[in-house]
């Protein structure tokens, strides 16, 4: 390829996104990836031959369920699967057992999600999900369009809004609390709401978790075939379809700028690539701070990133195992999602103690259970098992000295929840906050979600104001990422509205 049109910094699925949109506009395109064998960052797989697991078992690097995988326009306008990507689901699709013998859990089936819940709340969800159901396409276009998106939040009715910003103006611990009566239903939503980092009591964080609990049961925690990189690989094979190319290997050293106008990338060997727009699904702190020069950056802006909020650490960790996990939930048998949290107030001890830079006592856990729909995660007799709790990006002593013995605390967590669980284990691989910011240089301290999703940190103020709208202070460079609005989730809306803004400019 000579110096194409467009270059994308990183192949996660957002850079992914972007250059596809780019390439149907008829770019010439091309991702530079630094990472020297695969793309998709944290959208991956890995054999188990490379995590040291088991060779044949696939292990996804980050993210495992993908419940916007029907609702993302930008999925939706890639159309993946006739590039490839198949998807499979379990039977449930999130599950929340107690060690008190309590269960509750979503299903795509209402009925069946109002059977678990049981009673008044079942009927409470039926009225909720059957609602969302007729509200949900306006919701999502309102949400993940580009700010400040007055035409799609004008499709909503006045009655959507208001019900929609009464939920999201509450704590999720609240919001559940108002919603339901038992226990067991009511650390749903704030259980989902830790995805990130936001705790049963935070103010205005009950949106997140009511997102996933109502998107589970409309689109379900679909779990790709063959691992998370198929969404990306499928991504990559559509755009060089299209003329585009991804080079690995290929790390952005900083981007060379005449004036105020972007004019090429140069690697780290020193290769110089022109190009018309940039756009960079990277960090914004590294975007702001290191890849432009810093005379081409506001003296504000710079110091804004310095400060930058971000989100907690993930501390992950994968098994194999010989058999499925024995729970002692029927539900948690057959769901693709586990979450381990007690009730609201163990929610929020915990969300203290992660908060407060202490390793959890009582770990929160979002453990996945791919290879129960998709067989081909694990060779005959065998299973996987993911998992990820959060915690402080840094600990007293270095997360070298913690990881073994906070490991055996989650397995331990499993083991009340699935006695015989530890007598299962043929191996496990441990990754710690460090591990995951050396996959991907992206999750920097572990953080998934592309900094912290605490409110003062999202909408105008994603990343820094005013350059809320993908555009940074220097013509032809977009902000194509996740710390970009509408932020964390796999869903590409991040880098495909930078790629319209870019578009627009060109």
């Amino acid at each position: 390829m000579t110096d194409p049109d467009a270059i994308v910094i990183g192949a996660g699925p957002n850079g992914l996104a972007a250059a596809n949109r780019l390439a149907d506009a008829g770019l010439t395109v091309l991702v530079c990836e630094q990472h020297p064998t695969r793309i998709g960052g944290a959208c991956a797989t890995e054999d188990g031959a490379e995590a040291g697991t088991r060779a044949g078992c696939k292990h996804d690097v980050g993210a495992a369920f993908f419940p916007f995988n029907k609702a993302s326009p930008a999925f939706n306008a890639l159309e993946l699967q006739k590039w490839g990507l198949e998807f499979a689901w379990a039977e449930v699709e999130s599950c929340h057992p107690a060690p008190d013998g309590s269960s509750a859990a979503i299903s795509r089936d209402d009925d069946a999600t109002a059977q678990s819940l049981g009673g008044r709340d079942g009927d409470a969800w039926r009225r909720l999900i059957a609602w969302h159901r007729l509200a949900e396409p306006k919701l999502i276009d309102a949400l993940l369009s580009p700010l400040p998106g007055i035409a799609s939040k004008l499709k909503l009715l006045p009655i959507d809004l208001f019900r929609f910003a009464r939920i999201a103006l509450s704590t999720s611990g609240g919001f559940s609390r108002r919603l339901f009566r038992s226990e067991a239903a009511r650390r749903i939503v704030p259980g989902l709401g830790l995805h990130v980092d936001i705790g049963p009591d935070d103010l205005f964080g009950a949106a997140l978790g009511y997102f996933l609990a109502t998107t589970a049961a409309t689109g379900g925690n679909a779990i790709p075939v063959g691992g998370a990189g198929a969404i990306t690989a499928a991504m990559a094979r559509r755009l060089e379809s299209k003329g585009g190319a991804v080079r690995l290997g290929a790390s952005v050293a900083r981007i060379a700028v005449e004036g105020k106008q972007a004019r090429a990338v140069v690697l780290a060997d020193g290769t110089e690539i022109a190009a018309r727009t940039i756009l960079a699904d990277t960090g914004a702190p590294a975007l702001f701070n290191r890849l432009l020069p810093a005379d081409a950056v506001p003296g504000r802006v710079r110091r804004a990133m310095t400060r930058f909020t971000r989100g907690w650490g993930a501390f992950k960790v994968d098994w194999v195992l010989d058999g499925p996990v024995p729970w002692k939930s029927g539900e948690a048998r057959r769901a693709a999602v586990v979450h381990a949290g007690d009730d609201i107030d163990d929610l929020a001890r915990f969300t203290a103690e992660a908060r407060g830079g202490a390793i959890p006592s009582n770990p929160y856990l979002v453990i996945g259970q791919q290879s129960l729909a998709d067989p081909t995660r694990a060779p005959d007799g065998l299973q996987t098992l993911w998992a990820y709790s959060r915690v402080p990006p840094q600990v007293e002593g270095g997360w070298a000295t913690r990881r073994e013995a906070f490991a055996d605390t989650i397995d331990a967590r499993i083991e009340g929840l699935a006695p015989g669980f530890r007598q299962r284990i043929v191996a496990r691989r441990i990754v710690a906050p460090p591990d995951l910011e050396a996959f991907d240089p992206n999750l920097v301290g572990g953080d998934l979600g592309g900094g912290s999703n605490h409110w003062s940190n999202q909408l105008i103020f994603r990343p820094v104001f005013p350059y809320f709208r993908y555009a940074t202070p220097v013509r032809g460079v977009f902000l194509a990422s996740s710390y970009a609005h509408p932020g964390a989730g796999v869903h590409g809306m991040c880098g495909w509205n930078a790629a319209g803004a870019a578009l627009r400019r060109l």
